[in-house]
Parts: structure tokens; sequence; C-alpha cells
């Protein structure tokens, strides 16, 4: 599996346990890291991982609108809470990533949906990843709301 790969999965479980458990809190550096000392002890390149989680933190309420007109027979809180973030990080990574070249994207959230979701994850989540990259065209990434450091 390679680091890249290995980053969005445990950034995946940590939005996971993030959104099971209410959304109360707003830094999961601890949980990111504790996560890592679980799940993949070794792992070098939490700083991709804390990125992914925190873009999608600071870009939720776009994120979320995004996936609600693309997935408009689904209301975002009848989607699985599995695939529900792994839908915040394709579209993350689709719309607001600049970095991260839109079939890569839409490819990792495809495999992180076919290896935890449900039978259909993997087809609903190219499904609604497929349709915003088709309306994207050739359009420039959205600019993700500033880190405050």
């Amino acid at each position: 599996m390679s680091n890249r790969h290995l980053g969005r999965t445990l950034a995946m479980q940590t939005l996971y346990e993030w959104d099971f458990n209410g959304q109360k809190r707003t830094d999961l550096t601890a949980t990111a890291k504790a996560n890592v000392e679980k799940f993949a002890p070794g792992f070098d390149d939490i700083d991709f991982t804390l990125q992914i989680i925190n873009g999608i933190l600071k870009n939720l309420k776009p994120i979320d609108q995004i996936i609600t007109k693309y997935a408009p027979e689904w209301p975002l809180e009848q989607i699985t809470v599995v695939d529900r973030n792994i839908l915040r990080l394709g579209v993350y990574e689709l719309k607001f990533a600049p970095d991260i070249p839109p079939k890569v994207a839409i490819n990792e959230a495809i495999e992180l949906a076919k290896t935890f979701g449900g039978e259909s994850s993997g087809k609903f989540v190219n499904g609604v990843l497929g349709a915003i990259y088709k309306d994207m065209g050739d359009a420039p990434k959205e600019a993700a709301v500033p880190s405050k450091k």
C-alpha cells in the first residue's frame, strides 16, 4: 500500500470516528496520531493525513453542499458514515486540493469505498464523484479556506 493511500485511509478512519461521535471536536490531531499508532505503526507521513483532515474540516460546509447537490436522492444524514466521509475526502481532493489530479482523487475514493464501504459503495462514490468531475470540465479547483496557523 502506498504511503499516500495509507494516509487517506487514516484520514477516512479519523473522520469516521469524528462523525460517528457527533462531530464534537474540531482538532483531530490527537485522534489521527492515535489511529496511526494503532493501525499503521511506522507510518511517516502524518502531515499528509492531517492536511486532508484539516482541509475537509475547514471546507466542510461547501463540501457537504456539493455532495447534497450531486446525490439529491440521498440526504447527507442518510448516507452511511463511511460513505459520507469517503465522499468528503474525494470531494475535498477533487475540488480543493490543487496538487491532487482529479482522476487520482476519484480512484482513491473508489478504492476506499470498496475496502471499507458496503457492497454498492464503490459504485455510489464513483457515480457522485464522476458527476462532479464531469461538471468541472477544465475549470480550476476552488480555493480552499486558508489554514489558521
